[in-house]
């Protein structure tokens, strides 16, 4: 068997929440490895919107993050200044964003966060690294590769950023099962030649045949649009949808959405992904693990995005590294810190996004008239607080 590599901090999972951490710990002093299953740049099935929080956080680390960022991202983006709400009714209604965000595919966005990485920190990166087991004992935790001939990790922290379906997380919850009420499940495709679709605007459809969930078109860039549907799991399997069907019926049959895409070209295959979403309290910290983004479950409920969610949860993430370090305890009683700052920071917004989500979703009326009340300014802006 290959000797046992030795770290103080192994981050599994490289992107949003795995890059955000590795760039918090830059000057930690600490051995820090950043492993992947896959080899960048990947495609990471997505909706591709990256809400501007997430740039307030990278520039919280360091404004010229932003700045190298969004070079890097210079072909590869669209930035959103409007997004578009359609009713159920067929009412639409338009919002101003204030704050800069952009949609950028995830093959892109994630591969430049990791070259970040690459350039500001000492990070040793694994790509084509797969995590089959974590072992965790009283001195630390090894990590088992799926290949044989790759060495097993040692170290005395794992961050678990691996994602929806994260091996971290079961090692923490082996015998967890998937709670339908709190996962959604949703579609996916890039088209090109999408009619009335301005590269500013992310457009939103609410439909009254389902109870909660949207059909979405964002802009990527180059012309290129992010088209997907979601819906939470609950619904799909107590109505066996077939959720790659239900896209291909509406682009085809909506009354809306039918004109835009009549002469519009698929560049890619429908293909779905799962969210887990937030509210659920699902743990996030164990025996020297932590969770971040995805894998903890910090989806909002509302919107669908995380990415934001997931960048901040990586630095709350690395603070909490530099606390155990400076004590020397890897505990679950002293990892529980990182699990209040997520409460506090992250969680209790989601939680309640998650009871609104609920509350709006087997009213398709309340819909209408929120999107119609909010034509008046003073509603508007309680509505763009509500919705972020």
């Amino acid at each position: 068997m290959p000797v046992t590599t030795e770290y103080d901090v192994v981050i599994v999972g490289a992107g949003p929440a795995g890059t955000a951490c590795a760039l918090a710990l830059r000057h930690s002093g600490k051995r820090v490895a950043l492993v992947d299953k896959a080899q960048f740049p990947r495609d990471k099935i997505c909706g591709d919107a990256i809400p501007s929080p997430t740039l307030k956080h990278l520039a919280r680390l360091d404004p010229g993050y932003v700045t190298e960022l969004r070079t890097l991202l210079a072909s590869h983006q669209a930035p959103t200044t409007h997004s578009r709400l359609l009713a159920p009714s067929g009412e639409e209604l338009r919002i101003a964003w204030h704050n800069p965000a952009f949609n950028s595919p995830r093959l892109h966005f994630d591969a430049a966060l990791l070259t970040l990485v690459r350039r500001h920190t000492n990070t040793e990166i694994l790509e084509n690294y797969t995590v089959r087991s974590l072992q965790t004992d009283k001195h630390g935790v090894t990590l088992t590769s799926a290949d044989a001939a790759q060495p097993p990790l040692r170290a005395a922290l794992v961050i678990g950023c691996d994602g929806a379906n994260s091996v971290v997380a079961r090692s923490l919850m082996p015998h967890a099962s998937l709670d339908r009420a709190y996962h959604c499940a949703a579609v996916r495709a890039y088209y090109k030649a999408v009619a009335d679709a301005p590269e500013d605007t992310s457009d939103f459809y609410f439909l009254r045949e389902y109870r909660a969930g949207y059909c979405w078109v964002f802009p990527v860039g180059g012309g290129v649009y992010n088209v997907g549907f979601g819906v939470l799991s609950e619904e799909v399997a107590a109505r066996r949808l077939n959720l790659k069907h239900e896209l291909s019926e509406l682009l085809a049959n909506h009354p809306h959405l039918a004109p835009r895409f009549a002469q519009a070209e698929a560049l890619t295959p429908i293909t779905g992904f799962g969210l887990p979403l937030g509210g659920s309290n699902r743990p996030v910290h164990g025996h020297r693990t932590l969770l971040c983004g995805d894998a903890a479950a910090l989806i909002d409920p509302l919107q669908g995005h995380g990415i934001d969610k997931a960048v901040h949860s990586g630095i709350l993430a690395a603070a909490q590294v530099q606390a155990c370090f400076e004590a020397q305890r890897f505990d679950a009683a002293f990892l529980a810190a990182y699990a209040q700052q997520v409460e506090r920071w992250i969680g209790r917004e989601l939680a309640q996004r998650y009871r609104f989500m609920r509350f709006m979703a087997s009213k398709a009326w309340l819909v209408d008239l929120v999107v119609r009340a909010a034509h008046w300014p003073w509603l508007r802006r309680k509505l763009l607080r509500a919705v972020g």
